[in-house]
């Protein structure tokens, strides 16, 4: 669904990611992983247009993206999430939703528009915020959601953009465990039918969701394959886990 090909960002000389090749299988669940400094957020933002690469490809489905800008990668399949939250305080998790589901439309992003315009997406949007747990929290002001919360309902409005590919920074950073728990679960459920990739520090939360992971370190790919594989690998034991996680 999605590929790399020795993909490569420079910063004045220092390469972030270093001739990356990666390949995301359909419907799977893509675990990116490693030590602070392994490129893991520069290949994000490689991949969602954030960043343009110095040298190789970045291919979804066969199509090339290379150079795409955040919005042409969007609209062609692509939605993120981001480890920092960014809401609207003001707007209820409805109107948020609507908004995005209104962005994909010729409505375009009109901020202007009545609410009677905006209607029609609030079905589609409620449904979105049931999806992701927030049934009872529709007309409250985002400002005032618990943590966990927001990052429920930032995942809305990026299901909202009806992505092949979700693609999540960090989804429990700053989690504590019954929001860590609760966020697993709708990972889970919100997997049926797309591909996600995520970048996750919590190997716990990895191993619960991912198919796949792949270890990162100096911007090169260390190791790849499944958690139950890769946990037991000296190489990543040295690198990342360390000796006291091997076991957990």
């Amino acid at each position: 669904m999605l590929r790399t090909e020795a993909l490569v960002k420079e910063f004045r000389g220092f390469r972030a990611v270093d001739g990356i090749d990666l390949e995301i299988r359909e419907g799977s669940v893509h675990a990116l992983v490693g030590p602070n400094g392994a490129g893991k957020t520069t290949l994000f933002n490689l991949l969602t247009g954030f960043l343009k690469p110095s040298a190789g490809r970045i291919l979804l489905a066969g199509r090339d993206l290379t150079g795409k800008r955040p919005e042409q990668v969007a609209r062609l399949g692509v939605a993120r999430s981001f480890q920092i939250t960014s809401l609207f305080p003001q707007l209820t998790p409805r109107q948020h939703v609507e908004l995005a589901l209104q962005s994909s439309t010729a409505l375009g992003w009109r901020f202007w528009r009545s609410e009677e315009q905006l209607g029609r997406f609030s079905e589609r949007a409620r449904e979105l915020l049931n999806e992701v747990g927030l049934a009872e929290h529709t007309e409250v002001p985002a400002g005032s959601l618990a943590y966990g919360r927001k990052r429920a309902l930032e995942l809305a409005l990026a299901l909202a953009l009806d992505p092949q590919v979700l693609l999540l920074d960090e989804p429990t950073a700053g989690m504590g465990t019954e929001d860590v728990d609760r966020t697993v679960d709708l990972i889970r459920r919100i997997r049926t039918g797309r591909t996600v990739v995520m970048v996750e520090h919590n190997m716990k939360v990895v191993a619960g969701l991912a198919d796949r992971v792949t270890v990162l370190q100096a911007g090169r790919v260390l190791v790849e394959g499944p958690y139950a594989e890769i946990r037991r690998d000296p190489r990543v034991v040295s690198a990342y886990l360390g000796d006291g996680d091997a076991d957990h």
